[in-house]
């Protein structure tokens, strides 16, 4: 048997009944307008993954070569730093040391490491240990060239003008100037023009510094010796030479010579070094004074040797002698230290050469 609700129950189940209703309602519509946003908005997008990039940074501690002290620390250094930028972050740490005069060295006996080395390449571990030595002060290597060259250009000019101060002025104007007198100041000067055109435009430096007390003692050989030249061929009681026209103008036709091939040698040198092509030893062209590299490996010194002996051949005078051998010995300890480099690096090509003259040296 069913009993009938009463009035009171059924309106109240009524209203229950409604608000259910209007719940489930209001949840649909709800539910709608967020997924209309979301369809709107596109798709989710997760959070993108954070990746932390682990770098290894070095320690470089810096050590004298003397007392085996440290002197600091320069550290987060990165792995693709050379030892130049250590060298900055040495400097930093101390001021009284430029980067150009300071000398790093991984034995204390060692060689100096270049600076364009990379860092990582010297590690074994993270903390990489290198032995200090000061270099003195530091002049680069174009100030050397042109400070060297330029002296003996000015002093020679000196003494050929022939100065109340260095010669009898009464005796300088009675005597006549031989033509060879004129013509050794002409040589002369256009050797020193060559070597100072050479330095700006030609030739690239890449040891970056040198010592001064280097360029002092360049400066004292060829500055001396050139005064002690120029006084002797400018001298009013100055002799021409034994054999006359003859020996001079084949002396300096020969020194001529000797010049163009120095030069001709010195630009493929630098074209060879600074084209990006470094795997070959330099190869003669067409230019004649370029088949000198087929007998040596050092053609550029043999030219110089044989300007100075022409020179000397040309004034026939004691002092242009003694240069030229001095000369003769400077330039082959040169050649036989880059010929031992050359047989390194190009042994097929270099092997059967000389380093300066050939089956001499």
């Amino acid at each position: 048997r069913r009993q009938k609700p009463s009035a009171p129950e059924h309106k109240r189940d009524l209203a229950a009944h409604g608000g259910a209703l209007s719940m489930s309602h209001n949840d649909s519509r709800s539910f709608f307008n967020f997924s209309q946003l979301v369809l709107s908005a596109g798709h989710l997008k997760t959070p993108p993954v954070l990746k932390h990039s682990k770098i290894t940074y070095f320690e470089v501690e810096i050590l004298d070569v003397q007392s085996k002290k440290q002197i600091c620390i320069v550290d987060k250094v990165p792995p693709s730093s050379t030892l130049l930028d250590v060298k900055h972050k040495f400097h930093k740490a101390c001021p009284q040391w430029y980067p150009s005069r300071v000398g790093l060295q991984l034995e204390r006996n060692g060689p100096y490491l270049k600076d364009s080395i990379n860092i990582q390449s010297l590690a074994v571990s993270s903390i990489i240990t290198l032995y200090f030595t000061d270099l003195g002060q530091q002049v680069g290597w174009t100030t050397f060239f042109l400070t060297e060259y330029t002296g003996p250009l000015l002093i020679y000019l000196l003494f050929y003008i022939r100065l109340s101060t260095i010669y009898d002025q009464v005796e300088s104007m009675k005597n006549f100037r031989h033509p060879v007198v004129h013509l050794a100041c002409f040589c002369h000067c256009l050797h020193y023009i060559r070597h100072l055109l050479e330095t700006l435009f030609v030739h690239k430096f890449s040891g970056g510094h040198t010592p001064l007390k280097n360029m002092i003692k360049g400066c004292a050989f060829y500055w001396g010796f050139t005064s002690w030249i120029a006084y002797y061929i400018n001298h009013p009681r100055y002799t021409p030479p034994s054999f006359g026209h003859r020996q001079v103008s084949f002396a300096a036709l020969a020194f001529l010579m000797c010049e163009a091939g120095n030069h001709f040698i010195n630009v493929a040198l630098a074209h060879q070094n600074h084209s990006g092509s470094k795997a070959c030893f330099p190869s003669p062209t067409y230019n004649p004074f370029t088949w000198l590299f087929l007998l040596v490996s050092c053609p550029n010194y043999t030219y110089e040797v044989g300007s100075w002996i022409s020179f000397t051949v040309m004034t026939q005078t004691l002092p242009v002698g003694i240069f030229a051998f001095l000369m003769v010995i400077q330039m082959s300890l040169w050649a036989q230290k880059k010929h031992k480099l050359y047989l390194k690096r190009f042994y097929p090509e270099v092997r059967r050469k000389a380093a300066m003259i050939p089956i001499i040296f």
